[in-house]
């Protein structure tokens, strides 16, 4: 939250900064989403809050960083809250008790422990790894062992009960990136539907680097940001820290 307008008891409004200044937008567009859609969880209204995010300021150029120059993922996270477009994102990441569970599982924590908290019985035979959790966003950490990746993802249908969807991908650097399957066909009997995004390490020129995955259907763009540590690979300076994002053009996944 940078320079967020706000009410002041005198003057009128002055203008301040922070995440006591963000949070409570978020949480207004939250409750009114909560109000357009009473049956959607926490995670439903968070999924479309973050994948209908600008990327781009009202000049269409990309969101700047506090040095001014584009902001990547750590900046900006999934960019800057849509309202409107949040009100019908068109598909959700969603999560429930059970994918909160199992995560907590792959921590290391035994399914008593998780149940002492819970108050309901956890089975933790079946652990969701972190990059695996259904979250609206994507992040892997690759090594010089690591040449490959996959992670999955599970997604709803909250929009037209007929639709299809095509995956987009401005793939990080250093990284080649397919999704399986390339194409979401929804139907009235189809709500739900899962697929894979598999990355494959090249040669990578930064410690970290930044993508994008979008969905795209004849109404609707649900976006997904990517990020990759490779953990081989040491960071000299902000610089190479910077996304190449906003500068590519997306390609449809092979």
């Amino acid at each position: 939250g940078v320079n967020i307008l706000a009410a002041c008891p005198s003057p009128p409004y002055c203008i301040q900064s922070g995440t006591s200044m963000a949070s409570p937008h978020l949480s207004g567009i939250a409750a009114l989403l909560r109000k357009a859609h009473g049956n959607w969880s926490p995670a439903a209204i968070k999924s479309a809050i973050m994948t209908t995010a600008d990327v781009l300021d009202l000049q269409g150029k990309p969101i700047a960083d506090y040095t001014g120059l584009p902001a990547n993922g750590f900046a900006m996270g999934a960019g800057h809250v849509n309202p409107t477009r949040a009100a019908d994102p068109g598909l959700v990441y969603d999560l429930g008790f059970d994918d909160y569970a199992h995560y907590l599982c792959t921590l290391g924590y035994t399914s008593r422990q998780i149940e002492v908290v819970a108050g309901r019985p956890v089975d933790c035979s079946k652990p969701v790894a972190a990059e695996n959790l259904n979250y609206p966003s994507l992040a892997a950490q690759m090594g010089s062992q690591q040449q490959q990746r996959a992670l999955t993802r599970t997604v709803k249908n909250v929009g037209e009960e007929r639709s299809v969807y095509k995956a987009q991908v401005v793939p990080p650097d250093g990284v080649t990136v397919r999704v399986v399957p390339d194409t979401l066909t929804f139907t009235p009997s189809v709500k739900e539907l899962r697929f894979e995004v598999r990355l494959v390490r090249e040669e990578p020129a930064a410690a970290f680097s930044f993508g994008m995955l979008r969905w795209v259907s004849s109404h609707h763009v649900v976006s997904s940001p990517i990020s990759v540590l490779f953990a081989n690979v040491r960071p000299n300076s902000h610089d190479e820290l910077l996304p190449s994002l906003q500068h590519e053009k997306p390609t449809a996944s092979l």
